[in-house]
């Protein structure tokens, strides 16, 4: 009976991360004590990875780690909503002014189709219409890499920031 002095206790823990982002998951929760747990490979599904992970119930520091692992999870959902925040203000202007185009090209039908027709406006009309549907792309492209070159350096100093609390969860343990 001597296989109790063995014996592990571990607890365990779900999370599912982009799969771009999985290897950078693993090593950061690697510092707050959690290891792949070898029973359950990671699992792939619509570019997101489920892993599961588990930890020693005994770890020594468990209340800093979790602490510290809660100050790092804060930062992640901080640089996600920066990742998102480059596309929001892009989107908004891409089909607003997409649709002020259709505005426009709705002018100018209503204009070909009224009896009499007027082709002066009708033309007048379709030219900011065509460039309301054909400008878009070019405003995204812009506007997107603008927000972006804004957001980046907060990004760099979000992930500065997970990786001292990678290093000091690490010398935790």
């Amino acid at each position: 009976m001597n296989s109790d002095k063995n014996y592990r206790a571990y607890e365990y823990m779900e999370t599912s991360v982009p799969d771009s982002k999985a290897s950078f998951y693993l090593d950061c929760y690697q510092s707050f004590g959690w290891q792949q747990d070898e029973n359950f490979p990671p699992q792939a599904a619509r570019g997101k990875v489920l892993l599961k992970l588990k930890r020693d119930r005994r770890i020594l520091n468990k209340a800093e780690l979790t602490r510290l692992q809660r100050h790092f999870e804060a930062d992640l959902a901080e640089i996600a909503a920066l990742e998102r925040s480059k596309t929001t203000a892009a989107n908004l202007c891409a089909l607003l002014t997409g649709l002020l185009g259709t505005v426009f090209m709705a002018g100018a039908t209503f204009a070909v189709v009224a009896d009499p027709p007027i082709v002066w406006l009708c033309v007048l009309l379709a030219i900011p219409g065509f460039g309301g549907w054909i400008a878009p792309f070019f405003l995204y492209r812009a506007a997107m890499d603008k927000k972006a070159r804004q957001v980046q350096p907060f990004i760099e100093a979000k992930l500065d920031e997970i990786y001292e609390i990678c290093e000091k969860g690490h010398s935790l343990l």
